[in-house]
């Protein structure tokens, strides 16, 4: 089985890492520093206390990888569409594309019957890059949930997590689904495939839609903006108008939204990705995580106020800092 993580940062590092210590066939697709020292000095992971470095294979050139059996996409999302004809080289006629990517995914009507069944959202696939470029067939569904940093070019340190959750959009367990699980499940990482997997990714993302774009806002840690009474309403409201969207499209939640909220806040005094991103002047995930959400309102007649009212604040913040288009 060969893979490739397209996109080898904080969670392709980590995953990439724990893959090539058991020695699969692994390549990574990184970019700048931390691909230099990966290059010279191999790859490092700081997990529990233990210190684990090896060699791993790793290119800015996919054309230097070849086709693989599986690539697994661990980019932020807006950073996928542009590198779409690059990443030809890697797919051949058997390849899964693994799409370890936060928020609603570009191929989210496939294979899921009803109404909508092939549409193409424009918030997080524009022009339609990656349902022409890839092909929705090749999909399997991926929700991330490590936490990990880069520490230094070429070093990993995983925080927490060790789970993917994978998914075909029809919910089958496919074969490739399960060769998969696998060979995640023999590294040591949680890789169950579920056949809801949209309940999960709605879920993850009841977090991000909101508490991300919140405290790029205010810049208040996750333990500040879940218990001070105003920000709690406004995400409180966000995710009200995402659960009545995602109810019509027949999602289920297995928890409510006081109980989401409070496990924001359980995890203390953590400063979010978009918000980190802003510090940093990174590009902030903001289509995906939310325009998405307001773009399946307006498919599904759903108003989102409150929703409408955080995105136009948090697109001009961005805009200001020059981090969003």
């Amino acid at each position: 089985m060969k893979l490739c993580i397209f996109g080898a940062g904080a969670i392709g590092g980590y995953m990439g890492a724990k893959l090539a210590a058991a020695g699969a066939d692994v390549a990574l697709v990184a970019r700048g520093p931390h691909l230099a020292a990966m290059r010279r000095d191999g790859l490092t992971l700081i997990e529990g206390g233990e210190t684990t470095n090896v060699a791993v294979r790793a290119s800015d050139d996919p054309a230097e990888l070849g086709e693989q059996d599986y690539v697994i996409i661990t980019l932020k999302a807006h950073s996928v569409p542009p590198v779409v004809d690059r990443m030809q080289p890697l797919i051949g006629p058997g390849t899964t594309i693994v799409s370890g990517v936060n928020g609603i995914p570009w191929w989210y009507f496939h294979g899921n019957g009803g109404a909508l069944e092939g549409t193409r959202l424009e918030s997080v696939d524009p022009g339609s890059a990656q349902w022409e470029g890839f092909g929705p067939d090749r999909v399997l569904g991926c929700v991330v949930y490590p936490a990990a940093e880069v520490a230094e070019p070429g070093v990993i340190r995983h925080l927490e997590g060790n789970r993917f959750s994978l998914g075909e959009p029809d919910g089958s367990r496919s074969e490739r689904a399960m060769a998969l699980s696998k060979a995640l499940s023999a590294v040591g990482l949680k890789a169950p495939v579920r056949p809801r997997l949209r309940d999960e990714i709605w879920v993850k993302l009841w977090g991000n839609l909101s508490f991300n774009p919140i405290s790029a806002l205010t810049h208040a840690t996750l333990d500040v903006l879940c218990t001070d009474p105003g920000t709690r309403a406004v995400a409180r409201g966000m995710m009200v108008e995402a659960q009545e969207i995602a109810e019509k499209l027949g999602v289920k939640f297995p928890i409510d939204v006081e109980r989401r909220i409070d496990g924001g806040a359980a995890v203390g005094a953590h400063r979010t990705s978009m918000l980190q991103d802003l510090d940093s002047g990174r590009p902030m995930e903001i289509d995906a995580l939310v325009t998405s959400v307001q773009e399946l309102g307006r498919l599904t007649e759903t108003p989102t106020p409150t929703i409408d009212t955080v995105l136009a604040l948090i697109r001009l913040r961005a805009r200001s800092a020059g981090l969003y288009p």
